[in-house]
């Protein structure tokens, strides 16, 4: 019998849920016969809850980051009596809000869960410590390091980017045999390889100079034009391709400022070929989001890291630098000047290429969905 496999997320920030998509994919593409079901969590649950899960984080990351990255600090500490009183409140309150999720996996015959998010796996390992379920799950991290919320016993198999996050779930208790150091699942079009100039020529791009991406996310959200107006005070001739992604009103702004001549330009809307993008890419200017940072890393370009938020991407920037595979920007004023210095040294942007290389994981997802597959009956695969 072919088997039934859920793929859980929750829409809190976008990284968690295309992580999701590359793990659907990637099932689909190695287990055709398989019933393959994504679902976002907070899709079924109520719009207060939704909203306090879901908008209150995104408001956090736009508003007061710092605060943001407070609670994360906080929120991977230990309890002084070993239990934590807000997990346990925390748990009773999200399962009072996700009963039609619960619903979903006690009423229906599933084989497996894979999460891209510690949400549905804290309620699955509840209901799996009180008899209620006995789901084998699989939860993949998002992040290059990571945190005690992601420790959800029971759960048969954890998926980390690096060897540092795996050994850091052993100190929380984990089983060191059930974590397995993967990379973070991303699409699976990163895991086929593209000819760089062939990206190049496909996108209008000459490519007899440097060639920058900056990155906005998919809804264009940050300080998109003073990257751009700074970005084009580099001395040095560059071909730079903007994404505003889809916030029209900051593509139009950033299509009305003068261009040096020393400089070639190119704004992008919404666009799904930020994987060619990428590989045409020398440097990519971007927050150093985990899916964003794996995908650069699976193309071989360098990450410029600016406004990381305090918590996971700050602590994700600390991966690129500590393993020389990016630089950071701390100040948008001294951007062209930090850009100069990286690309009037050939030798340094060709060793950060380099460290780039080595730590590219672009089949993560192909790995997770075959460790995960294992916990099936040979019989279903």
């Amino acid at each position: 019998m072919a088997p039934r496999i859920l793929v859980l997320s929750a829409s809190v920030g976008a990284g968690h849920l295309r992580a999701a998509q590359a793990v659907e994919l990637a099932l689909r593409e190695v287990v055709p016969s398989a019933t393959v079901r994504s679902v976002d969590v907070l899709e079924l649950t109520n719009s207060a809850f939704r909203q306090m899960y879901g908008k209150f984080y995104l408001d956090l990351v736009n508003k007061a980051p710092h605060v943001l990255g407070y609670f994360y600090d906080l929120m991977d500490q230990p309890s002084r009596s070993g239990k934590h009183r807000t997990d346990r409140l925390r748990l009773a309150v999200e399962k009072l809000n996700l009963r039609k999720f619960i619903r979903l996996i006690k009423g229906e015959p599933w084989d497996l869960v894979i999460n891209t998010h510690f949400l549905p796996a804290e309620i699955i390992a509840s209901l799996r410590r009180k008899g209620e379920l006995s789901l084998p799950q699989a939860t993949a991290t998002t992040d290059f390091e990571t945190h005690r919320l992601w420790v959800n016993q029971p759960c048969d198999r954890y998926f980390t980017a690096t060897h540092e996050g795996a050994r850091y779930l052993s100190h929380w208790g984990v089983p060191a045999s059930d974590v397995f150091v993967t990379g973070i699942p991303i699409h699976p079009v990163f895991a086929k390889s593209k000819e760089r100039g062939e990206c190049r020529a496909r996108h209008g791009l000459a490519g007899d100079r440097p060639i920058l991406l900056q990155l906005s996310g998919g809804f264009g959200v940050g300080p998109i034009v003073k990257l751009y107006r700074a970005l084009l005070e580099v001395s040095r001739p560059i071909e730079l391709v903007t994404i505003a992604g889809r916030n029209e009103v900051v593509k139009k702004e950033l299509e009305s400022i003068e261009v040096p001549p020393r400089h070639r330009t190119t704004i992008l809307g919404f666009t799904d070929q930020i994987d060619e993008l990428m590989a045409a890419a020398d440097v990519v200017v971007s927050k150093p989001g985990g899916l964003t940072t794996s995908e650069t890393l699976a193309r071989g370009a360098v990450m410029a890291i600016v406004n990381p938020i305090p918590g996971q991407e700050s602590r994700n920037s600390d991966y690129l630098l500590e393993n020389g595979a990016a630089i950071k920007v701390n100040n948008i004023g001294t951007l062209a000047y930090k850009m100069d210095a990286l690309l009037e040294d050939p030798a340094r942007l060709a060793q950060l290429k380099a460290n780039v290389a080595r730590l590219a994981r672009p089949r993560a997802a192909y790995e997770i969905v075959e460790h995960s597959l294992k916990l099936l009956p040979a019989h279903s695969v």
